[in-house]
């Protein structure tokens, strides 16, 4: 089954689209995605578009029929001690485009995150379910999208998780690099979720859009779920490595930010909205493995 779906028949020939946050790995899948679907698409980094200024957030927007807000703190150990600074990109940042998107008659899509609830589930977080961040980044990015509910009507809030991607540092690049440096590694093996590739979220996004997805909140996932052991074992394998990883468990991996044990979100959403979600991780992962390890011919 194709992920993809076909983007260019989904009518976005006659829109302008904005991509904030343009040189971050998913912003430069969104662009390639929205261009390929016909959309004039302008690409801002943050040198061009500071999502907290919002003097030029304003003028940025205007003019556009779609932005899509890709730019975001996501350093989550760092957040911990610097929450007022992730508060302000992951929060202030939003509400600063939703305002603008709603003046100016544009659609906001909206990045977000699984860090936004507990982790403590045993079955996949439905769209509705209730927020409960355990980290400064979640808190800071459950704030960034009540702010976008409040301010911009017309929003796709679109919920992602595990993201790896060719134009960017991502888990799978780490766990080749460190094969090819060690004998051993261990990964832990009591934290679950849904890798998913930039390529499938961005041509998600354009689905949503093509189809006139009504406004709400959507969970941009793979389908299926593993732990991060059973990911880079499949990592390794497709980078040819002989190191087989161990496993390990995240109280000896502790970190300054808690991560959520349970991060598989479901897609009942975007079914109804009749857009087909990305497929099973890891038959997405053997699809991406050329381009994200970078042994593409």
């Amino acid at each position: 089954m194709s992920n993809a779906g076909n983007a260019a028949s989904a009518g976005l020939s006659a829109t302008r689209w904005l991509v904030v946050g343009a040189a971050g790995m998913l912003g430069q899948d969104m662009v390639a995605a929205a261009s390929r679907a016909g959309a004039e698409v302008v690409a801002a980094g943050r040198a061009d578009v500071d999502v907290t200024d919002v003097r030029g957030v304003t003028a940025a927007v205007a003019g556009f029929d779609v932005v899509v807000n890709c730019a975001a703190w996501t350093a989550v150990d760092d957040a911990e001690t610097h929450e007022a600074d992730a508060f302000a990109v992951n929060a202030v940042g939003p509400a600063n485009l939703a305002r603008a998107a709603a003046r100016s008659g544009a659609r906001l899509v909206h990045v977000s995150t699984d860090y936004v609830f507990d982790g403590a589930a045993t079955e996949p977080y439905a769209e509705d379910a209730p927020v409960a961040p355990r980290s400064a980044y979640g808190r800071t990015k459950a704030a960034g999208e009540w702010a976008v509910r409040a301010e911009a009507p017309d929003h796709l809030v679109v919920r992602t998780a595990w993201l790896y991607g060719a134009g960017g540092a991502c888990f799978p690049k780490t766990m080749a690099r460190l094969a090819s440096e060690r004998d051993r590694l261990t990964v832990v093996d009591d934290q679950v979720g849904q890798p998913t590739w930039t390529a499938d979220l961005a041509e998600l996004v354009v689905r949503l859009v093509g189809a006139g997805a009504p406004a709400g909140t959507y969970h941009g996932t793979s389908t299926g779920k593993v732990s991060w052991l059973g990911f880079a074992r499949e990592v390794l394998a497709s980078a040819g490595s002989p190191v087989v990883p161990e496993p390990t468990t995240s109280e000896a991996f502790a970190r300054p930010a808690p991560r959520p044990a349970y991060s598989v979100l479901g897609h009942a959403a975007l079914r109804a909205a009749g857009v087909e979600p990305i497929g099973d991780w890891a038959e997405r992962w053997r699809v991406a493995a050329p381009a994200v390890l970078g042994r593409e011919a």
